[in-house]
């Protein structure tokens, strides 16, 4: 059965995440005058990063809401009691340089320009529907994707099949006949091969270039390799370039 759809995970798949958080928080740092605080400005973005995936995955847990695992993202980063106000303000600032530093991946227009007549596309974020939404229009290509979904308003985030079944019962497709691509090996990677999409998992950086692809996933280094992983159905036995 050949696949109608792609679904699309946002940050660091077709949105440079890592670039825009490290410049973002670089030249909010400065304008702040708090880089001293934390040694050096990449000290800073590591502590930042470290915290960020703490609080994630307490929002993953469902111990929090969206917004508090942000807000106690500030207050741990910056060591101090905050109330919800001074937390949100925090962001306020740091969005405007945040912000200022997005970009699409250069491969992203290409691959969506070549796979717009023959595929449907739809975006599955780990994120929620204001952050997201708001970036794909800032970005220039919300009107791309039929259907955006978040797990903060789905209520299941990624890897559980639940959130990748439900962009499949929003394109009105069965899983076999939908493709998922996303960064990371694990959360997009074997969440969706275990929810029966086809799994394409794209390696930018190379890091973890030793990791195994089991059998019905596959890895591409950039979105150029993804038309010919989507040309015929290869689910069932045919590798990609890295598979």
């Amino acid at each position: 059965m050949s696949i109608r759809a792609v679904v699309w995970d946002v940050d660091d798949t077709l949105f440079d995440y890592t670039t825009a958080d490290r410049e973002g928080m670089r030249s909010y740092l400065t304008a702040e005058g708090l880089i001293d605080r934390f040694g050096t400005a990449e000290q800073a973005l590591i502590r930042w990063r470290e915290v960020t995936d703490q609080q994630w995955a307490r929002f993953s847990a469902g111990g929090i809401t969206f917004e508090d695992q942000r807000r106690d993202r500030v207050r741990v980063f910056l060591d101090r009691e905050m109330t919800d106000a001074e937390a949100d303000d925090f962001f306020v600032r740091y969005r405007t340089h945040y912000e200022a530093a997005w970009a699409l991946f250069p491969d992203v227009l290409p691959v969506l320009e070549v796979l717009a007549a023959s595929h449907r596309h739809a975006v599955l974020s780990n994120s929620s529907i204001h952050v997201q939404d708001h970036k794909l229009r800032v970005l220039g290509v919300h009107d791309r994707f039929e259907v955006i979904l978040c797990a903060a308003e789905l209520g299941v985030s990624k890897p559980e099949a639940g959130a990748f079944l439900a962009a499949c019962e929003a394109l009105s497709l069965p899983a076999h006949q939908v493709a998922y691509v996303g960064d990371h090996p694990e959360i997009d990677g074997r969440g969706a091969a275990d929810a029966g999409l086809l799994s394409v998992w794209i390696d930018r950086y190379g890091g973890t270039a030793t990791v195994e692809v089991p059998a019905g996933r596959h890895r591409i280094a950039t979105l150029a390799e993804l038309p010919a992983i989507l040309g015929s159905d290869t689910r069932f036995g045919a590798q990609s370039t890295f598979g």
